[in-house]
């Protein structure tokens, strides 16, 4: 009983694309802030110019622009509801990471999530970032901004 495979039957890949990085963080930030309105703009700015306080932005997938603000020392990012950062589609997991504030600014671990975290496209389980940072979490791209070097 050998199944003879057609010649039309196709095999695919899911591949999450990864999107290009700007040459610098400080770039991506600025071609971000170069499409918004003032009011919106001036929101973002005054987040990048405290050092209390973080905000990511989705710049790519569903709920683009989606801002979340970072008060807190320990922000939760994932498909529960629950989440600090809810981020609603399959390719994330429950608890995907968390973004914790310490004294030197901010940083993203990855919380054993099933497709990682990317940081500039690159896989990483944790990670200091710095305001402009692209984060990728399954599909959904997001931009970390900060005061904070």
């Amino acid at each position: 009983m050998n199944a003879e495979q057609s010649p039309n039957e196709l095999t695919s890949t899911l591949h999450l694309s990864l999107r290009q990085v700007s040459d610098s963080p400080a770039g991506a930030l600025e071609e971000f802030l170069a499409t918004l309105p003032e009011a919106q703009r001036s929101i973002i700015e005054e987040v990048s110019k405290s050092h209390d306080k973080a905000m990511v932005v989705i710049n790519k997938g569903s709920n683009l622009g989606s801002r979340f603000l970072i008060t807190s020392a320990v922000a939760s990012i994932g498909r529960a509801s629950a989440s600090d950062i809810f981020l609603d589609d399959v390719t994330v997991s429950r608890a995907h990471a968390v973004i914790e504030k310490n004294e030197n600014g901010f940083s993203i671990n990855d919380a054993g999530s099933l497709n990682g975290t990317y940081v500039n496209n690159i896989s990483t389980a944790r990670q200091d970032l710095k305001s402009g940072d692209q984060i990728q979490i399954g599909k959904f791209h997001l931009l970390f901004i900060s005061g904070r070097k």
